[in-house]
């Protein structure tokens, strides 16, 4: 009976030994990080800005105090990449062979030059009493170069949607990708076109800013993840112009930093780790992009990417969700790692929100990867969300302390290779 008394009080106490190892998580460090992050010095850390530059220098000079190794290949911790924009210099838009003026189209293209002539093309009709925007998807699934006529019905949807495509628009890689032509008019038929455009390209330089700590499993990586870019600038609110973007997401950078000196102070891991600070996330997520064709998706067990955690949830203090919960036992492992202790991890509770796909771990989760982000944001009631409001003084320092070492006890056992999560089904990633 002793020794079961003894063995009960020892697993028991297993939970809170876990708890004990995670004394490198501090707030007064959690505090300092996000603050330089988030300060009105990093104007919003916009991506091509020198806001973001200044805080590539400040994460790549971290991970060097902490001793993180640069990724495989790299000599320094930024993964510089480029991307490129494109600026109309010439469009020319002849349909039935009548000229159309610069109001009646607009495009989107990856090419630096496009030509296209037809006699008899078969366009996508999109018709007074057809969904714009249901229209507009189709034409963007079809995978080939297509000309759409929308008809004047939908004039005030096509001249928004016109306003956005006119910009100057990053893309990863020229001349890979679909030429799609909007135009508005009245036609039924289609019987002779004629397209030109030559676009002026600019090239883009950026970085994410990734470390290393190698394991005994060399091929084996468990990634720590969370964007570092923002949205700027903004029409000025009370005299305030910054979004400074505390809980977006200088907090999910602000935990992959701290987890780098965690998991740095507990020796060699059994698994590689990688934490990575992504660029570009605000931009429709070119960063991740760019980052998972640096690896094999095979060989990386699981991510966590973590996004907006300091404040709290609707689940109570220290608590967190998990996006995509259905789609891999990712979250039901972390649950049960942090079982008997002041932490929980519960399914999104927001699945109209679409979270799962709005976040840097999309890309990875669409290779296979059990990629999830680990948030705590009210996303249905937080109104400083892409404000100039959102700063660290809105933040619970305590409860985003906390969640990091929620994380870190959470992955500990990936960490360790104890356990492995199931990969994701790609089939039933969007």
């Amino acid at each position: 009976m002793k020794l079961k008394s003894t063995l009960a009080v020892c697993l028991s106490l297993l939970p809170f030994t876990g708890l004990l190892a995670q004394k490198h998580i501090q707030q007064k460090d959690v505090t300092r990080i996000i603050r330089t992050l988030a300060a009105d010095d990093m104007m919003g850390r916009q991506t091509f800005t020198p806001g973001i530059d200044k805080a590539a220098d400040f994460i790549s000079n971290e991970f060097k105090s902490i001793g993180l190794k640069p990724f495989t290949g790299d000599t320094d911790f930024k993964q510089e990449f480029k991307m490129f924009a494109l600026k109309p210099s010439k469009a020319d838009v002849t349909i039935n062979k009548k000229s159309l003026n610069s109001d009646e189209f607009f495009y989107t293209t990856v090419h630096r030059k496009f030509e296209w002539e037809e006699k008899a093309p078969k366009p996508i009709f999109i018709g007074e009493n057809n969904d714009f925007r249901q229209g507009i998807n189709t034409a963007r699934r079809l995978g080939k170069d297509a000309l759409v006529v929308v008809h004047p019905k939908h004039q005030e949807m096509f001249k928004r949607y016109a306003g956005s495509f006119r910009q100057a628009r990053p893309v990863m890689e020229l001349g890979q990708g679909n030429t799609l032509i909007f135009v508005l008019s009245t036609l039924t038929e289609v019987t002779s076109f004629n397209i030109e455009i030559k676009n002026d390209v600019d090239e883009l330089p950026l970085a994410n800013v990734v470390g290393m700590i190698p394991g005994k499993r060399a091929n084996e990586f468990v990634v720590f993840s969370g964007h570092y870019d923002h949205i700027g600038m903004m029409k000025p609110v009370a005299g305030d112009s910054i979004a400074n973007g505390a809980d977006d997401d200088a907090s999910g950078t602000t935990a992959v930093i701290t987890l780098a000196r965690h998991f740095q102070k507990q020796g060699k891991p059994e698994r590689t780790l990688i934490f990575v600070a992504f660029t570009a996330e605000e931009i429709g997520g070119f960063g991740s992009q760019y980052f998972s064709k640096q690896l094999n998706p095979d060989e990386i067990v699981a991510m966590f990417n973590i996004e907006m955690i300091g404040k709290g949830s609707k689940f109570g203090p220290n608590s967190a969700y998990i996006t995509g919960f259905e789609k891999s036992d990712f979250g039901k492992l972390l649950q049960q790692a942090v079982k008997g202790t002041p932490y929980s991890f519960h399914p999104d509770p927001y699945p109209k929100e679409n979270l799962f796909y709005r976040s840097d771990n999309a890309t990875l989760a669409r290779l296979g990867v059990p990629a999830h982000t680990i948030s705590s944001v009210q996303i249905d009631q937080d109104k400083l969300y892409h404000s100039v409001d959102d700063e660290v003084e809105s933040l619970d320092m305590a409860h985003m302390t906390n969640m990091i070492k929620a994380v870190a006890l959470g992955a500990k056992d990936f960490v360790q290779g104890k356990k492995t999560p199931k990969r994701v089904d790609k089939a039933q990633v969007q």
